[in-house]
């Protein structure tokens, strides 16, 4: 039995729209979710119809970008085994589309519609896809039961079942349980996620194959060194603190934690947001502590690391910046969740950052590895910084400890790619 929450959800979702437009007026965030999804099936079929028939067509569904940074892998790895492989991505937030809608790998890149039997519908039969590839969550009853009417194989990929989260509610486990039916293969992070799938929820097409982030990180660290050769020199003969993905609650805790340890420890500052205004207010906060500070755009043969604050003021360098790291500090755990912290991980240097890290499992663990340090305020981050600067073995040892938390994570791509490759037609056995 699917259980009261999905029947009560598969009778009330027609009712969408007119709650929409009802709520519309009031609430500023339903209403853009409407306005960006006007025209949109006219959109869709207008890019499918330039497209030659596909031999194979693959349908990638996240939430968000950061979602979509966990598909990108397999997708980059079915298309070279595959080469007739065609490949849509939707997603459900505007910040992942404007992210990735240039996405040079996709057909059509697009929003997804509002979950109703007709929409869903009408979504499909524009689509009609051979396989599709929901990334970790985002389950959507009536686009996921249209496709799986439509004869599609059915992926769920990085999938993980978090301890006391709304999966295990008694209410919604029936709701769940006939969602995750629908997949033909479940894919999960950890073996303890592969376990609650089985045990609680009955599946048993489940394989623990790891998260497809920790191979593309490993894909860029050995490849994109391109931006950061020309920094190199720069910072020759001195140990480098990148602080990456910064809001202004980490600024206020890292420049007055990092301030007493400049001669020792060169800063390079890469904000979340590279916004003309936000880089001004950084700079505008470095010269009021005394700081003297140079932005990328601008840098040139005179800069001086060991007296100027590097200010990142483009797109595209973060991941290559860390190559010049000593170590890192990452932003966002002052704030809703810390940012990526595999990125800086990957290149064998000890991360730090705030407490609110409770949303990434990759930001546990590397503290329960000793690859990570969390700290609370200016006092710990001080204190920290002058642990490492004062200690090259400190930080070789916590950057051998973060490092090796991403290799011995690495294959989930492969694992995920050999068994969707199978799932295209002609390609069975």
């Amino acid at each position: 039995m699917p259980g009261a929450a999905l029947a009560a959800y598969r009778t009330l979702s027609p009712l969408l729209p007119s709650l929409l437009r009802l709520l519309s007026p009031r609430i500023a965030s339903l209403k853009k979710f409407g306005e960006l999804r006007k025209g949109l099936f006219a959109d869709i079929e207008s890019r499918l119809r330039r497209c030659p028939k596909p031999a194979c067509r693959l349908w990638v569904h996240a939430s968000s970008v950061g979602e979509f940074e966990q598909a990108r892998p397999v997708v980059a790895e079915l298309k070279r085994r595959l080469p007739g492989l065609d490949v849509v991505v939707s997603f459900l937030s505007d910040s992942g589309y404007e992210a990735r809608k240039d996405y040079a790998a996709a057909a059509a890149v697009f929003y997804l519609p509002l979950d109703t039997p007709a929409n869903a519908r009408k979504l499909v039969e524009l689509v009609r896809p051979d396989i599709f590839m929901l990334m970790r969550y985002d389950f959507w009853p009536n686009h996921l039961e249209a496709i799986r009417r439509s004869g599609a194989k059915m992926v769920l990929a990085a999938a993980a079942l978090p301890p006391g989260s709304a999966y295990f509610n008694p209410l919604l486990k029936g709701f769940y349980r006939s969602l995750f039916a629908l997949f033909d293969a479940i894919f999960t992070v950890e073996g303890r996620d592969r376990e609650a799938f089985r045990s609680e929820f009955g599946c048993s097409n489940v394989v623990q194959a790891g998260d497809p982030r920790f191979d593309q990180v490993d894909e860029r660290r050995r490849l994109s060194d391109e931006r950061a050769a020309r920094l190199k020199p720069m910072f020759r003969g001195r140990r480098v603190l990148v602080a990456g993905s910064t809001w202004e609650a980490d600024e206020a805790v890292l420049l007055p934690s990092w301030l007493p340890l400049r001669d020792r420890l060169s800063l390079v500052v890469v904000p979340h947001k590279v916004e003309r205004p936000n880089i001004d207010r950084i700079l505008q906060l470095l010269r009021s502590r005394g700081l003297e500070a140079v932005t990328i755009s601008s840098i040139g043969d005179s800069f001086e690391p060991e007296r100027q604050v590097l200010v990142v003021d483009q797109t595209g360098y973060l991941a290559e910046l860390y190559t010049i790291a000593s170590l890192a500090y990452v932003g966002g755990g002052f704030g809703v969740n810390v940012h990526n912290t595999i990125e800086p991980a990957v290149h064998g240097i000890p991360v730090l950052f705030g407490p609110n890290h409770r949303k990434s499992p990759e930001a546990l663990g590397l503290i329960e590895n000793g690859g990570a340090t969390v700290v609370t305020g200016e006092a710990e981050l001080r204190s920290a910084l002058e642990r490492f600067a004062g200690h090259p073995t400190i930080i070789r040892e916590a950057g051998v400890r973060a490092g090796e938390y991403v290799r011995v994570r690495l294959g989930a791509t492969r694992t995920v790619a050999d068994a969707m490759a199978r799932m295209c037609p002609g390609q069975e056995g």
